[in-house]
């Protein structure tokens, strides 16, 4: 078992509370008008977001002082247990409905996501199942479609609610940790054609993914349904200029676009904060990625190579979907920016992945 050092990365950890202080400020800011409409109440979304946030810091600081080799020791038994869960998930009168999607359990007056833990559970196992088979991931039938063929079958369940947002981040994570341990190139490019089929049969089979795709290419072609959230968010970027309208003065909030403290967030960033506030935004994540980058690389073993690339691949790819959907790079999908985007099992997954980072920071050779 690898030797901890004393303290964990103290960049990360200011970077992450630097996210997380954003996030709440965005999130009151975003949202008390449509909370103060709703439940009378400014701060409902805000004081929810900080008991998500406390709740999430006291896991992170947990996981920070777990050695990170018990996950792999719980990670089969984990991975069954976020199986099982997705398909609770979708029992009717268990699973809550929102937006079309099936994917929460209601706890008391609160919710939880499996399929946000799925994509941790199957991270660490993943990361498990490829630090001991490292020499048969070159092989397709020994290495790489067993492993695909697990991550392929979590994926089929989360579009059973459906979740294609959610569902894309957890393949993307894991294809990044499957080509990094060393996965043919060819392999690849063959499953990436049948992946790109695959995508199109999706689209196809559900109309309002059409819609989705062709509002991406014209959202002024339906700008009252499928291109309506595209069309606001870049009505909430464009004013923003290079300074922002300032702090609480977004007018797309007031109603234009829905639900703005979600997974549209950064548009009112952009709004009230302009670019540089945008820019000062991604700068804390790619910063927070290096971090992680760096204790991937100076990781002591396979495991904790492949487990921190794992958890930096998940926030990264989150990272760029959101952003490039806000920014109409990308069709509209619902996923949410981590540490600021309003959401509990969200919040608590990215920071109890944190948590695990850090952990394997205390073993880095760097």
């Amino acid at each position: 078992m690898p030797t901890k050092k004393a303290t964990p990365d103290m960049i990360l950890i200011m970077t992450t509370f630097a996210l997380l202080a954003v996030g709440l400020i965005m999130v009151y800011s975003a949202s008390a008008i449509w909370a103060e409409y709703k439940f009378d109440d400014s701060f409902f979304f805000a004081k929810r977001q900080l008991l998500f946030a406390g709740a999430g810091i006291v896991a992170m600081f947990f996981f920070m002082n777990v050695d990170y080799w018990t996950w792999r020791k719980w990670s089969k038994p984990l991975l069954i247990i976020c199986f099982a869960l997705l398909i609770v998930v979708l029992i009717p009168g268990i699973g809550t409905e929102r937006n079309g999607s099936r994917s929460w359990i209601g706890v008391g007056a609160f919710s939880i996501q499996p399929s946000e833990f799925m994509k941790l559970a199957m991270i660490t196992f993943l990361a498990k199942f490829l630090s001991e088979n490292q020499k048969k991931i070159t092989s397709f039938k020994n290495g790489l479609a067993p492993s695909l063929g697990l991550v392929f079958l979590a994926f089929g369940l989360i579009m059973l609610q459906p979740d294609l947002g959610t569902g894309t981040v957890m393949v993307g994570t894991c294809v990044v940790m499957i080509f990094i341990s060393g996965a043919r190139i060819s392999h690849f490019v063959g499953l990436g054609m049948i992946g790109v089929l695959g995508f199109v049969g999706l689209v196809i089979s559900a109309p309002y993914r059409m819609k989705r795709i062709t509002s991406f290419l014209d959202p002024w072609g339906d700008p009252q349904d499928s291109g309506f959230q595209i069309i606001q968010s870049l009505y909430a970027i464009g004013p923003g200029g290079l300074f922002g309208l300032g702090l609480g003065q977004s007018r797309q909030k007031f109603f234009y676009l829905p639900e703005p403290q979600t997974d549209f967030i950064f548009a009112i960033v952009a709004e009230e904060l302009g670019f540089i506030g945008g820019s000062f935004v991604l700068l804390l994540f790619a910063l927070l990625l290096w971090r992680g980058i760096r204790i991937a690389l100076g990781a002591p073993d396979l495991y904790g190579s492949f487990l921190a690339v794992g958890i930096i691949a998940m926030v990264a790819i989150q990272v760029m979907i959101n952003v490039g959907v806000v920014t109409g790079l990308m069709p509209v999908t619902g996923i949410t920016l981590p540490f600021l985007s309003y959401g509990g099992s969200s919040l608590t997954l990215m920071l109890m992945a944190i948590g695990v980072l850090l952990n394997i920071s205390r073993h880095s050779r760097y």
